[in-house]
């Protein structure tokens, strides 16, 4: 993996991680009201753990993440192209 920075005013450029961040937002921070850091950190850490095991992503074929990347290694769906 090699960290390759956008520039400025280009979300476009990293749609799927500007879009995470906007889920991040409207499913997690606006629904709670942390009164400490480890509260806030058990909360996101639960919602990034439901998120990549649990929550279905219609772009994966109504999978979890976890569901997909297992079904790739068995064989069962053929993994997307991410166009860059």
């Amino acid at each position: 993996m090699v960290h390759e920075r956008i520039p400025p005013k280009t979300p476009n450029k990293n749609a799927h991680i500007e879009s995470f961040h906007a889920i991040l937002e409207s499913e997690c921070y606006q629904r709670h009201e942390f009164e400490s850091y480890q509260q806030a950190y058990e909360i996101v850490s639960s919602f990034i753990h439901n998120y990549n095991h649990k929550r279905i992503h219609g772009s994966l074929y109504d999978l979890s993440p976890y569901e997909y990347r297992e079904a790739i290694q068995q064989g069962m769906v053929e993994p997307k192209v991410i166009k860059v």
